[in-house]
């Protein structure tokens, strides 16, 4: 059983009949999706299912086998790319920084699509870049080597690399990659203040379903390339549909902190065996 899907009042960026793949590979299929302006959205999903490559077509990394992704009712693939990252950010999975760079130079990339052949760096570049850093607490590494860090501390400077950009939209691919529980709910915690504050609209994959729930405005889940449910986490965290997506026996209670969707998986072990039946 599929969910109804909650249509978003406004939407900047959407998916009209989208097909993506690699080579022969086809692997999101005539996909219809709008982002709604200014939330949350997670996309959510077993491994393979589509999901990062649902967002490189956003963000215009992959081009489209047919259908279109539409930024402000344009193609996004007509559109110059300096034009395309003065409004929408992107945090790939495994980014790779170039060798010896320093935190604080990765993260000043993230302020380039701002800069046109006559403007040079300004105090207002100089704000952005220390704001990005404070917010990730990543201010004491700035002089440090990317390369010399941890990886949930280079996570962190990939993270604020983005914020630095200063982007109405924000797509993530797996934010909370390399980091610990603690260090995963304070960077949630970061971007949905992030939403709240500047209204800043943030799409990300996830692994982690009760994350998602806990921190999605509006959740897609997907299986081979389709939506398979789209909504409120209250619409699209059931049983069945978890079921239907992630293949997992489980049961859906109410969290006793955010009061979101909480899946508690069943596991083979804990199922009664025939001779407890008897």
């Amino acid at each position: 059983m599929t969910a109804t899907p909650t249509s978003p009042a406004t939407s900047r960026l959407t998916a009209s009949g989208l097909s993506l793949g690699y080579a022969e590979h086809a692997v999101v299929d005539d996909l219809d999706l709008r982002i709604p302006d200014g939330r949350v959205t997670v996309i959510v999903g077993a491994n393979a299912c589509g999901k990062s490559t649902l967002l490189r077509g956003l963000a215009r990394l992959l081009r489209p086998r047919s259908g279109a992704v539409l930024l402000d009712g344009e193609a996004i693939h007509r559109r110059p790319t300096r034009q395309v990252a003065r409004v929408l950010g992107l945090l790939p999975q495994n980014p790779v920084a170039p060798e010896g760079v320093t935190v604080v130079d990765l993260v000043g990339r993230g302020r380039h699509p701002h800069h046109g052949a006559f403007r040079r760096w300004t105090a207002a570049d100089d704000e952005a870049v220390a704001e990005a850093l404070a917010l990730t607490d990543t201010l004491g590494l700035a002089d440090r080597v990317v390369d010399e860090l941890s990886g949930g501390q280079r996570q962190r400077v990939w993270i604020a690399m983005a914020l630095a950009q200063g982007t109405d939209l924000l797509l993530l691919d797996e934010p909370t990659t390399y980091l610990d529980v603690a260090h995963q709910v304070e960077m949630l915690d970061l971007l949905a203040e992030l939403n709240a504050r500047r209204g800043t609209t943030i799409v990300m994959v996830l692994h982690d379903l009760n994350l998602s729930a806990r921190y999605a405005d509006h959740l897609v889940a997907l299986r081979d390339g389709r939506v398979v449910a789209e909504g409120t986490p209250g619409e699209v965290v059931t049983e069945e549909v978890v079921r239907e997506v992630f293949g997992l026996d489980n049961r859906v209670i109410d969290d006793p902190v955010s009061h979101t969707p909480l899946v508690v998986p069943v596991g083979r072990h804990l199922r009664p065996t025939t001779q407890e039946n008897r």
